[in-house]
């Protein structure tokens, strides 16, 4: 089975899901889709508001978009046209997000798979691997230190901010806490700081400073401090996306302690989002093949989907 892809938005995260799905066997770029006429690439490039003419020549649909305000305003009406795959990231919204999916996708026989990649996606599973083990287990997530691409999109949506990053920093006395089975409790506010960095006019830099430590889910929970730089600065020593993390659950099982972990380090956390996203858009392409419909989590997916091999292949190999 060929997969037949295109891609909305061409920023580091759709240039990734376009090398990635040039590099596979079993997928086929149909093409991007954009505001902009033309775009650094070799693929057809198609203007993003005719996107819904191509629905019956493509098989999913990467949403490769800003989380902050893209995928809340835009993934519903792509879910009418196509199967669609997104990165969406407010965890305190994933719900909502997937109820709203699920309506419109279910109700045009698409199939939706909603909040891939990294985080959530993989830490998920393993946040549902980790606690399903233990009758009373401690869990404690950590991320970074990296630059968030969600968080991040949130500050450049902030009116006045030319350029914006944003890092999350983990305590490294809070991580030795939780591997040590003393996680209970530990807040993950308590345990990260959040870190921006921003270019703006210096009039401006109060109010961006105010709005973005006191934005809702994203920043204001959190001990959340904001640096003014030059252009030249942010050039220099900012372009660079390293992020990773760890998911570590402990618990005692008759009286011997055990600990379960999660970790990655990545030197590009567009190209590993992009890796999780194209490996769910595998996924999603076959549960639309095999007649199902509607929204799915990360969770909610079987995991060979996500395999090149066949299921027959997998049970014939070492792996299980």
């Amino acid at each position: 089975m060929t997969i037949k892809a295109g891609i909305v938005g061409y920023g580091n995260l759709g240039q990734g899901v376009e090398y990635l799905i040039n590099s596979l066997d079993d997928f086929e770029l149909f093409g991007i889709f954009s505001r902009r006429q033309t775009l650094d690439t070799d693929a057809d490039v198609y203007p993003v508001e005719e996107a819904a003419k191509y629905k019956d020549d493509i098989d999913v649909m990467f949403l490769c978009v800003g989380s902050a305000t893209d995928i809340p305003d835009q993934a519903t009406g792509f879910a009418e046209h196509f199967t669609t795959v997104d990165t969406y990231d407010n965890h305190s919204k994933v719900a909502e997000h997937r109820a709203a999916m699920q309506k419109v996708a279910q109700a045009n026989d698409n199939v939706a798979v909603v909040s891939t990649g990294w985080d959530p996606g993989l830490f998920s599973m393993n946040r549902v691997l980790g606690l399903s083990l233990f009758p009373e287990p401690v869990q404690n997530t950590f991320w970074g230190k990296g630059l968030s691409q969600g968080h991040s999109d949130a500050v450049r949506q902030v009116q006045g901010v030319k350029r914006g990053v944003q890092y999350t920093i983990p305590a490294q006395d809070a991580i030795d806490q939780a591997r040590a089975g003393n996680g209970q409790g530990l807040s993950k506010t308590e345990a990260h700081d959040r870190i921006v960095y921003i270019v703006a006019d210096a009039a401006d830099h109060d109010r961006i400073r105010e709005e973005i430590v006191s934005m809702p889910a994203y920043f204001e929970p959190y001990d959340t401090t904001v640096h003014f730089i030059s252009e030249e600065e942010f050039e220099r020593d900012h372009q660079g996306a390293p992020h990773g993390g760890h998911v570590i659950t402990t618990g005692n099982l008759q009286g011997h302690n055990a600990s379960v972990e999660f970790s990655l380090d990545l030197e590009s956390n567009p190209n590993f989002t992009a890796a999780a996203m194209v490996a769910f858009g595998r996924a999603a392409a076959r549960l639309k093949a095999q007649g199902h419909s509607g929204a799915f989590t990360v969770l909610e997916v079987p995991l060979y989907l996500l395999s090149p091999q066949s299921l027959d292949d997998l049970l014939k190999s070492e792996i299980i």
